[in-house]
């Protein structure tokens, strides 16, 4: 089944009765996120629980396809449904997720991730095609919807802002719902009850949400610069980041390279097609390079092994930050040689 975009509000708070597996895809990695956390949070308000929420990276279930059954026929033994999340996922889980959705056991809801999908893409027909499956798309959100979506982010934390305050942040961040959370967090924190967040506060807060430390780590990164990735990521912890942001930022950096391509191989110029990402203007150089240098299977093997360290870095006991460090700097070398 196709869930038409008229449809995707109602579907993301009541999915259909009897659909045991919805694939979330598109360019937009952080709206891909959110609607993916929002399906399993109407299962599963607790996404923590270990329990009742399993997650599988795409590269083990691809070598170990019958796992996904067994994981969506276990029980719980605190009671309760649970939830199967598969993040990363593409073409190479077609054939799996086609014969899971031909009969799936039990009644636990499978949350697939996955990046841009062609129309011919065999995992998109594996779940289109099916009466147990469900596949929603995200598009990357411009103009009048990217408005909303800010205003509807301050709305979601009862923060007033201004018309000015809510062009200035979309201008900045762009199409990115995960750096955009974040930011209306800090806003909120910074206006204070019963104060609208104005430009000057947008400009005061996130003019740089676009550059500094992650920026640096994620340009020497694809540069190939294996020493100022590995000094970059030193300041970035010593800042606070933590190592699942920091790979949350490369894949989202990531993602906006693959929108790129997408719209040059649509036929649009590349001025707009790297305009329309609204980088921060310090890194456009930067990104122009990157485009030459990260393109196709290339770039998919490079998402993919991010979202795989983002997953070991939440298993118990992994050392996240050696996770991280091992999955940049591990980039970086690829890109140098």
């Amino acid at each position: 089944m196709k869930v038409q975009p008229g449809r995707i509000e109602a579907f993301l708070k009541k999915p259909d009765e009897g659909v045991r597996a919805v694939l979330v895809y598109g360019l937009d990695a952080g709206l891909v996120r959110e609607r993916a956390d929002r399906l399993a949070a109407g299962v599963v308000p607790d996404g923590g629980d270990p329990f009742r929420v399993s997650e599988l990276a795409a590269a083990d279930l691809a070598a170990d396809p019958p796992r996904l059954a067994d994981e969506a026929a276990a029980l719980c033994l605190t009671g309760g449904r649970r939830v199967v999340r598969v993040r990363g996922a593409d073409d190479r889980l077609g054939a799996v997720f086609q014969e899971f959705l031909s009969d799936p056991p039990g009644d636990a809801l499978v949350v697939v991730e996955a990046g841009a999908l062609a129309a011919r893409s065999k995992l998109r027909a594996a779940f289109e095609g099916a009466r147990r499956g469900a596949a929603l798309a995200c598009y990357v959100e411009e103009g009048a919807q990217l408005a909303a979506a800010v205003r509807a982010a301050f709305a979601e934390r009862k923060v007033k802002a201004e018309d000015g305050a809510v062009r200035a942040l979309a201008g900045l961040l762009g199409p990115d719902r995960l750096l955009l959370r974040g930011e209306v967090e800090k806003l909120a924190l910074f206006a204070g009850e019963g104060r609208a967040v104005t430009a000057e506060d947008v400009m005061r807060c996130s003019a740089d949400a676009a550059a500094g430390s992650l920026g640096e780590a994620i340009d020497a990164c694809l540069a190939g610069d294996v020493p100022g990735t590995d000094r970059a990521l030193a300041r970035l912890m010593a800042e606070g980041e933590t190592p699942v942001g920091t790979l949350r930022g490369l894949a989202r950096h990531l993602m906006q390279l693959q929108t790129v391509h997408a719209r040059l191989a649509a036929g649009e110029d590349i001025e707009g097609a790297v305009a329309a990402q609204r980088l921060f203007f310090k890194r456009e150089a930067a990104f122009r390079r990157q485009l030459e240098a990260w393109r196709g299977a290339r770039l998919a093997r490079a998402l993919d092994r991010t979202v795989e360290a983002e997953l070991r870095c939440k298993e118990t006991g992994a050392p996240d930050r050696t996770i991280c460090e091992r999955a940049l700097l591990g980039l970086a070398a690829a890109a140098a040689a």
